[in-house]
């Protein structure tokens, strides 16, 4: 009887998260209330709250929202708060106009290419790096559309060639600044073979490995593929540039142009630099990613200072950090969340059963099963909601206990599917940034995923081949 309860209560939360992703609905809120719900269920199962070394209030009523609150307090003080220093770096950036700077410095040596189709994975190349600055795909798209666009189509490029790289450049970009690499980091330091890990060495040792080769091939397919389907569909006559807006003309001096374009990067420099100490001489300097975030701001308000000439104009300034760290909250809200589902899953009994359920792929040749369910059930939620992130989220914890069991190495989980997540994207029609990319240039979001599409779905299967071949065997 207590088995059938626990499948049929599990089937009916993730049933309703799934089709709250579908329909793009809150899902922080839905994972809390279902997560609080399955640990009832599991209390009235006699198994308690799946928690190690939980201390109960001494009511069963209030047990379930102790759980919660543990768990705001376990991640603020770890992935969390590293989460909330980035959103405030990266606010900071773009009201100091350093962003700006930097894009324009970045996509000005666009104009000199005069090839339609070298453009291509140049653009496509380009606006991966600029991921790092501008994470978010929608804002990306946004800017890229103000700013490169108009230069693409200048050279003869079709609109849908355009849009179809437009939509596709913030993908698999290889950053220890990315929440989903800072909060994997942070579960995988809790075991006892990563003990230590941070988001650098994860990122620069294992995601960098697949990431960077996938890039590379999604370029040359984008070359391809775009060029095919101009050739099939024939020269389509080149967009009027009337209703696009122009990117804005950034005022100052070589010296302002170069020290602004590097801060937004200058968090990761510092990051990649003694990384690469650390591996070629051995020493011990070590450097977190919150460590980088505020030395960079610290030098940001340096340069703040010293442009304006106004120490107080400069400290009014840096409001917008803290009101960046306060918008990043609800990533990491959706961490928690996340928690407290997987939470009410172990106190009914799921994920010890799913671990026994996994022991007879051990030795058998059949490793690749568990991410390749994974990476198929990503596809299936990014392709209806447009969006992976949740998913991905909602999965961090359950990927070491699930990869133990599978007995493979978590890195065969947690790279390809976190980049599934983000590739399959630009495929999906109802993905903000297809239909921003769509509208802005007066297409269908179907004739932009058509572009989108091969490039994708060729990158995600030549990341799942190679992170099978790379991580498999550390298992």
């Amino acid at each position: 009887m207590q088995t059938a309860v626990m499948y049929i209560s599990a089937i009916v939360a993730v049933a309703v998260v799934v089709f709250m992703l579908i329909k793009k609905m809150d899902i922080k809120i839905t994972l809390l209330l279902m997560g609080v719900v399955l640990m009832f269920i599991g209390i009235a199962m006699g198994n308690g709250i799946g928690v190690k070394d939980f201390v109960s209030t001494g009511s069963v009523l209030l047990d379930p929202l102790k759980a919660i609150t543990d768990q705001f307090k376990s991640t603020l003080s770890s992935a969390g708060f590293i989460i909330l220093i980035l959103g405030g770096y990266s606010a900071y950036m773009s009201s100091i106009g350093a962003n700006e700077v930097t894009v324009n410095v970045l996509t000005k040596p666009i104009g000199k290419i005069k090839s339609v189709y070298i453009l291509v994975p140049v653009v496509f190349l380009l606006g991966n790096l600029l991921s790092l600055v501008i994470p978010s795909a929608s804002n990306l798209a946004i800017i890229l559309i103000a700013t490169l666009y108009p230069v693409m189509v200048k050279t003869g490029m079709s609109p849908l060639t355009s849009a179809g790289i437009i939509a596709t450049t913030a993908t698999v970009m290889p950053t220890p600044l990315g929440s989903d690499n800072v909060a994997i980091a942070e579960e995988l330091s809790k075991t006892t073979e990563f003990a230590g890990l941070t988001a650098t060495d994860y990122v620069f040792r294992y995601h960098a490995i697949v990431s960077v080769p996938t890039l590379l091939v999604m370029a040359l397919v984008h070359y391809l593929w775009q060029k095919h389907m101009d050739k099939k569909n024939g020269r389509e006559q080149i967009a009027e540039l009337s209703d696009i807006e122009e990117a804005k003309t950034i005022k100052g001096g070589v010296l302002f142009k170069t020290v602004y374009a590097v801060l937004p990067l200058l968090p990761i420099i510092l990051l990649i630099i003694v990384f690469m100490i650390q591996s070629f001489t051995g020493m011990a300097v070590n450097i977190s990613v919150e460590v980088a975030a505020i030395l960079s701001f610290a030098a940001a308000l340096v340069c703040e200072m010293i442009r304006k000439r106004n120490v107080k104009s400069a400290l009014d300034g840096t409001e917008s950090f803290f009101k960046g760290m306060g918008g990043a909250m609800p990533i990491v809200a959706l961490l928690v969340a996340a928690s407290v589902f997987v939470t009410g899953l172990k106190s009914i009994g799921l994920i010890e059963a799913l671990q026994d359920a996994m022991l007879g792929i051990q030795g058998s040749g059949l490793g690749f099963v568990l991410p390749l369910i994974l990476v198929c059930l990503t596809a299936l939620i990014v392709i209806l909601s447009g969006s992976g992130t949740a998913l991905f989220f909602a999965m961090v914890p359950l990927m070491v206990p699930l990869a133990q069991a599978a007995g493979i190495s978590v890195l065969a989980i947690s790279v390809p599917m976190g980049l599934a997540g983000n590739l399959l994207r630009a495929v999906s029609p109802v993905s903000a940034v297809v239909m921003i990319v769509a509208g802005s240039l007066k297409k269908s979001p179907i004739e932009v995923v058509k572009r989108t599409s091969v490039p994708m779905i060729a990158g995600t299967v030549f990341m799942f081949v190679f992170s099978m071949i790379v991580f498999l065997p550390m298992s």
